[in-house]
């Protein structure tokens, strides 16, 4: 599951990668017909698979949902903070070029809002946290809230609970239009993705696996899937059908497989990718437009050619990911869950399985 997620966080540096590219002048024929926006639609599938797999022991134990929830802020929360805190910086210092983002960083109520994952709009009326990319958390958090509220009936009847809530949203948002900028938010179609990936959970559980040939089968038109989506990204229902449902073939055919070996030795690499996937989404960004603005003032932009300088934005991104995740994403978790769950040897933490084999040690579930 992890070199999964490695996949999708690059996806997703790809579809930036585009707009970079196109910023400096270089033709990007070839990433503009990708579906790399889909990569986060991999993501949410994929949550929604770990968090009914790896929260085994949270189910039906005391004080489950506050271990719950504690592992889950640990995970998402402070380097989350920190890419934020560090955009707020350059909001201040350089407002006007951040375009709306800028303008919005002197509003107290909206800086709160983003950092508390709490739905708020822009001044152009968008519905987008101060650093953008936290539109994903936002959704990862409500799927965590609500899903937290039912642990303690079980796997089957929490998944069951969570379904409801989450369906109940999209028929609101269908039927009723709110204006409030939460339930707009909350009642996008989008956040079906989650259930599929939460039903494939449940699969799991139920003993369900796939012969190599069906997961083959199932590989094969995720890919193809998510390769006819193209690069103009799609909305609404439109989204959970062309995006959400490859997505989910992708994850049941990785995660309805049979006890597996250790991982190869070149899948190593890629594992470890997936374990700073998070990091990756989250500080890409910063290294595209820094690298950018490096090649803007020293003029090698046009003679490395739109495949050299991507090359390069990619390699410094991963790079700048892994070095992220080492040294500041893996201890600032590690310590604030210890603070959070002093106890933590048991709760919501994932098998072993999602990180490449099959094994009843649970170690902490992650975003995405």
């Amino acid at each position: 599951m992890q070199i999964l997620r490695a996949a999708a966080a690059l996806m997703v540096v790809l579809h930036h990668l585009r707009h970079e590219l196109a910023g400096l002048g270089l033709a990007a024929d070839v990433l503009a017909n990708l579906p790399g926006w889909a990569g986060v639609d991999v993501f949410f599938a994929i949550s929604g698979f770990i968090i009914v797999h790896a929260t085994g022991p949270a189910y039906d134990v005391p004080g489950g949902r506050r271990r719950f929830l504690a592992h889950r802020v640990a995970r998402v929360v402070p380097l989350y903070w920190l890419v934020t805190l560090a955009y707020l910086a350059v909001a201040l210092a350089l407002p006007r070029s951040l375009g709306d983002a800028g303008a919005a960083a002197s509003d107290p109520a909206y800086l709160a809002a983003s950092f508390l994952f709490w739905p708020a709009a822009r001044p152009d009326g968008s519905l987008q946290p101060l650093y953008g990319l936290g539109w994903t958390l936002n959704y990862e958090m409500l799927f965590y809230a609500v899903f937290a509220l039912f642990l303690g009936r079980g796997r089957r009847a929490t998944v069951v609970w969570t379904a409801a809530v989450l369906a109940g949203l999209v028929l609101v948002g269908r039927l009723a239009a709110p204006e409030a900028a939460p339930l707009r938010f909350w009642s996008d179609p989008i956040v079906i993705e989650f259930l599929f990936g939460a039903a494939i959970g449940l699969a799991r559980e139920a003993g369900l696996r796939f012969a190599p040939p069906a997961r083959l089968a199932l590989a094969a038109a995720g890919i193809v899937g998510l390769v006819l989506l193209g690069g103009d990204e799609v909305a609404g229902f439109a989204r959970p059908l062309r995006a959400g449902l490859p997505a989910a073939c992708l994850v049941a055919a990785l995660a309805l497989a049979g006890p597996s070996p250790r991982p190869a030795a070149w899948i190593r690499p890629f594992s470890r990718l997936g374990d700073a996937s998070y990091a990756l989404y989250l500080v890409h960004p910063f290294c595209l437009r820094a690298l950018r603005e490096a090649l803007v003032r020293t003029g090698l932009a046009v003679p490395l050619g739109a495949w050299g300088v991507g090359a390069l934005m990619v390699a410094a991104s991963v790079a700048a990911a892994l070095l992220t995740y080492r040294l500041v994403e893996r201890p600032a978790t590690r310590a604030l869950r210890g603070r959070l769950d002093p106890g933590g040897a048991g709760g919501c933490r994932p098998s072993n399985f999602v990180r490449g084999r099959e094994a009843s040690v649970f170690r902490g579930p992650e975003p995405h």
